[in-house]
């Protein structure tokens, strides 16, 4: 089958940047991506792409090779559905908020109601793919829904997680670890399976493309991620033990690291990780277990989210210790408020619930990032409902000059290692702050010697 229409429904952080991508690797392609949100649309649309609502370095210059050629942004969801020989759902799936499952299975309300959408406008046979990140045997509830549209449709049903990391996922994007599809053995499944390795083939070597069956596929990707947060939280773990004897958790980090059989990644003790992935796949993960009464294992992952959960807290009580026991009418400062650096996605950072902690001990609280507006941080905060927005705008402001941030603060809190913080002068920093100057370094990402000898009293993760 020679595909030459595909469209994406969700132009969120999973769905812009992956059919970016492939419009620009495969020009012969028509690329839809559809969302009914017309503000979303509207931002992919710009006519300035630094205005895209994503910031990944790198994708504003692939968006503005391939917008208008044939990577398109519409609101037009069921005329892209109609025209499409490949859909790809790529859907927010929180973690539910209600009835059965609350607070750990995923909703998969959205994921239901496109496969609603499509079986009602779909005329012609289609490739449906799981783009999102889903449970395993959601394919199963979805081609239940779409062959039972009673109109002749025949679809098949691919899994195609994405795994991608933010802040980088414009090179994971083009230099792929690997490509992995799930379909199911028949010999229309096969076919489907093809088809979209024909798309990836434009780019990807082939012993980078894995096949699978669809049930795999959909539980690798909840693995991987599960994989890698336990990672954090155990070197995490580790950073407060080393605290308490004295030794320093980048050298242990080191030294495991250069074991071949672990590797140095994702060994970076921190104030503990975040985004819209780990915390809710993890969560999902320990429901299914829960599901299928594997207690035992359920209780083993669930651990990595309670580590996760305990950091934080270490972090925001250590800062309020180290105060002299009161953090009242202070200024702290938050140098970072996105999960990560390289990107504007602030889902589940760490920053916000320190900041909510330091302002339930009365803190003011001033963040610089440089992708991340006060609007944004406002609403992080009002998310949590634990106070009104009027409160938290009383006690949180964002500023867009560091040094301004800093001043007059009587402490600095670290909680996105964004490249830029180590150029700053912070000779001239310690001179603007209240003394003695804290810093409260949760990412690891300042020299120690160097901040202790221009006077501040220096805090890091794990040391």
């Amino acid at each position: 089958m020679k595909i030459t229409k595909i469209c994406c429904i969700g132009a969120g952080y999973v769905g812009g940047p992956t059919m970016a991508v492939i419009a620009q690797k495969c020009p012969d392609i028509q690329v839809t991506v559809v969302d009914l949100n017309e503000a979303r649309i509207a931002a992919w649309n710009d006519a300035d792409v630094a205005n895209i609502p994503i910031y990944e370095p790198g994708l504003d210059a692939i968006v503005a090779e391939a917008r208008g050629r044939n990577l398109f942004f519409s609101t037009e969801v069921e005329k892209a559905i109609d025209e499409a020989q490949i859909i790809f759902i790529s859907v927010n799936t929180p973690t539910k908020t209600y009835g059965k499952g609350k607070g750990m299975a995923a909703d998969l309300k959205y994921i239901e109601l496109c496969a609603r959408q499509i079986a009602r406008v779909a005329k012609d046979n289609k490739i449906v793919v799981e783009k999102s990140t889903l449970p395993v045997r959601t394919a199963e509830a979805i081609k239940s829904i779409l062959d039972h549209t009673g109109n002749g449709v025949q679809f098949q049903i691919l899994s195609n997680p994405e795994f991608l990391a933010e802040g980088t996922a414009v090179q994971d994007l083009l230099h792929p670890d690997r490509i992995l599809i799930g379909g199911d053995s028949s010999e229309e499944g096969q076919k489907a399976i093809q088809a979209l390795v024909g798309v990836y083939s434009n780019w990807v070597a082939a012993d980078k493309i894995l096949t699978t069956n669809v049930w795999s596929s959909e539980l690798s990707k909840l693995t991987a991620n599960a994989f890698l947060a336990q990672r954090i939280s155990s070197i995490n773990a580790m950073s407060e033990l080393c605290e308490k004897t004295g030794a320093d958790v980048n050298e242990v980090a080191k030294a495991i690291g250069m074991d071949s059989r672990i590797g140095p990644k994702f060994l970076k003790a921190s104030v503990g990780f975040g985004g819209s992935c780990f915390q809710k796949d993890i969560l999902n993960l320990v429901y299914i277990a829960k599901s299928y009464g594997l207690n035992e294992v359920a209780d083993y992952w669930e651990q990595v989210i309670i580590m996760n959960d305990h950091q934080k807290r270490r972090f925001s009580n250590t800062i309020v210790q180290t105060l002299y026991n009161t953090v009242a009418d202070k200024k702290i400062t938050f140098l970072g408020w996105a999960f990560k650096k390289d990107t504007n996605d602030t889902r589940e950072s760490a920053a916000i619930y320190v900041a909510d902690a330091l302002v339930n001990e009365q803190a003011q609280i001033a963040v610089y990032d440089p992708k991340v507006s006060e609007k944004k941080v406002l609403a992080d905060l009002d998310y949590l409902e634990t106070r009104t927005s009027a409160q938290n705008k009383a006690c949180v402001a964002s500023f867009e000059d560091p040094y301004l941030a800093c001043k007059g603060a009587h402490a600095i809190a670290i909680l996105t290692e964004w490249d830029e913080f180590k150029e700053y002068d912070w000779k001239k920093i310690y001179d603007s702050m209240q003394k003695p100057a804290f810093v409260f370094d949760g990412r690891n990402v300042l020299n120690a010697a160097e901040m202790k000898a221009i006077g501040f009293v220096y805090h890091a993760i794990g040391s």
